[in-house]
């Protein structure tokens, strides 16, 4: 999984266009990151940009806005009606995909350091990212806003974790910037078939972690309980990282419960929709749908794809589009307007769509397109892309034996275990899909060498350096081929015993696809290994391939005696 990470820094200007126009342009600079929204606000002289890319790119493309926001925004002059102690106010890094909050947290500290040691800037460590307990709380860190700095530096228990000893011009003109690391921040508003605010407000209570004030006799209207020390007593809500409240919406006519998960951990999306749901039933109302605000990770769908698939007891070895079709319908996300996952899911609006094209050339072809393009004068694809497609097509036949069975009359205490070999059926086949295209990338490398310049000594030694590194990745990428095929085996043998007997040829099917699969990939480690002229590196390989072949070979009878079985009993 590709890492991404979400970046929201807060500055200060949030009204002079042309300075928020320059900070965001800076952060554009880094080629990796695409910026998602600006989002100022006049009235708190503030504005929120969302930009996402890989931890490096995030990181580097954070650096460079809060320089220009440094060199654009003096804090001196600054007023507003948002809270706020510096330039680049906060800087909060949040894993999507492929990292954990704690790899963030380690981002950020060094990120903190960086803007302190580059730029001069004083920073506080926050949330997940700081080093001192009360520090968690963003709060705790702008306490006194940018008026208390002076004082906060001069004090070294208040001070920030990365700050000069004293107050100097550099900390005048930026004040110091909040960095942190939080978990990803999930809007959502739950449509209720009530226009009563107050009820909506009562669901709110019901489930947010915060909860509602204590009353004598647990009634809504009653006097207010405190301790024994006078502060208030809180009965807390079910939902833990969970903020919420209750409206009314002129525009849809109805009220809502309006909730902002701040831990998609503890709270994954779905259950808080089954609570709120819960909740609402308790008060005799009933959640129509919901309406996520803003952007989501493609993770938070699929986990409620796979639980509401689970609770239906169905296979959850589908395309993602289809498990994501099942969020959408279970949570009625397009209850108010049409939700197409392509605008609201982070990793889909990173998405290079050119990139995309250029990488997935071969296996976006229809099936006749991708036939006659193997027929063709190009000696790409060739046989080791096929190879990978036959090695697809064995685990896509062996995921389609898993979801038959699974939904198999008589079958259904059987269906989480053919789940389980869908899924890995899944997985193989999107890897070998990316393996047709590797393949014919790797002969691609091998031609690119061949038009390397060699009118030097120099070069003639580089490009010789080349072909060999490259004819060495070119042996590699089958023998990866081969893996993948081999773990496919497997899969079609137990479906072959114990799958819908009706299938057994399919499973068959599978077994042969996967072996000439092998087969064929084990051709192109040895063609491609012995173009190289220092065959030591390919040894391993072709020990290896040899191997699976041998692996291979005992897997594919077994199959086909299961099959056979069936089919002749």
């Amino acid at each position: 999984m590709k890492k991404l990470i979400e970046c929201v820094p807060n500055y200060s200007e949030g009204r002079d266009r042309a300075v928020i126009d320059k900070i965001v342009a800076a952060i554009a600079t880094v080629k990796g990151v695409k910026v998602l929204d600006v989002d100022p606000g006049e009235a708190t002289n503030r504005t929120v940009v969302t930009f996402v890319g890989t931890p490096e790119d995030v990181c580097e493309a954070a650096f460079r806005g809060a320089a220009k926001a440094q060199e654009l925004i003096d804090m001196r002059v600054h007023h507003g009606a948002h809270p706020r102690s510096g330039a680049t106010d906060v800087l909060p890094l949040i894993p999507v995909s492929g990292i954990t909050l704690e790899e963030c947290a380690s981002l950020a500290r060094e990120l903190a350091k960086r803007l302190f040691v580059e730029l001069g800037i004083p920073c506080y460590c926050y949330e997940a990212a700081a080093y001192k307990p009360e520090r968690k709380n963003l709060a705790v860190c702008r306490a006194g806003e940018y008026e208390a700095l002076p004082e906060k530096i001069a004090d070294p228990e208040r001070r920030p974790d990365f700050s000069p000893e004293s107050w100097n011009e550099v900390a005048a003109r930026s004040g110091a910037t909040n960095v942190g690391a939080r978990n990803f921040l999930v809007a959502v508003n739950y449509n209720l078939n009530t226009t009563s605010t107050r009820r909506a407000m009562a669901i709110a209570f019901d489930v947010r972690e915060k909860g509602r004030k204590a009353r004598e006799g647990g009634s809504l209207t009653g006097k207010l309980l405190k301790d024994e020390n006078g502060e208030q007593i809180w009965i807390p809500g079910t939902l833990k990282g969970c903020k919420a409240i209750g409206w009314y919406i002129d525009e849809y006519g109805i009220a809502q419960v309006s909730m902002n998960i701040t831990d998609i951990d503890a709270t994954p999306l779905h259950v808080a929709y089954e609570e709120v749901s819960r909740a609402a039933a308790a008060r005799g109302l009933r959640v129509t749908g919901a309406e996520i605000v803003g952007l989501v990770p493609k993770k938070v769908l699929m986990d409620a794809g796979r639980f509401y698939l689970s609770r239906q007891q169905r296979s959850l070895g589908i395309d993602d589009e289809e498990i994501m079709k099942i969020a959408v319908k279970s949570m009625s996300l397009d209850d108010l307007k049409p939700f197409n996952p392509k605008e609201k899911v982070i990793e889909y609006l990173m998405q290079d769509e050119a990139e995309e094209a250029r990488r997935h050339r071969l296996i976006r072809m229809t099936a006749e397109g991708f036939a006659k393009e193997t027929a063709s004068e190009s000696p790409a694809p060739g046989g080791g892309s096929i190879s990978a497609y036959m090695g697809a097509l064995a685990a896509a036949l062996a995921t389609m034996v898993a979801n038959l069975s699974s939904h198999k009359r008589g079958w259904d205490d059987r269906w989480e275990a053919f789940s389980v070999v869908a899924e890995k059926g899944q997985a193989l086949m999107k890897e070998l899909l990316d393996l047709v295209d590797e393949d014919t990338a790797a002969f691609d490398r091998i031609m690119d060498c061949f038009s390397m310049p060699k009118n030097t000594e120099e070069e003639k030694a580089a490009r010789a350096a080349a072909l060999e590194e490259a004819t060495l990745y070119a042996a590699s990428v089958p023998l990866r081929t081969m893996e993948a095929c081999l773990k496919a085996l497997p899969l079609a043998k137990e479906m072959a015993e114990k799958g819908n007997p009706a299938s057994a040829s399919d499973a068959g099917v599978a077994a042969l696809a996967a072996v000439a699969g092998i087969r064929g990939a084990e051709l192109n480690v040895r063609i491609n290994a012995s173009g190289l002229k220092d065959k030591t590196p390919a040894l391993p390989l072709i020990d290896r391939a040899a191997e699976i072949v041998r692996e291979a070979a005992v897997l594919q009878g077994e199959v086909l005696e299961a099959v056979n079985g069936h089919i002749d009993a």
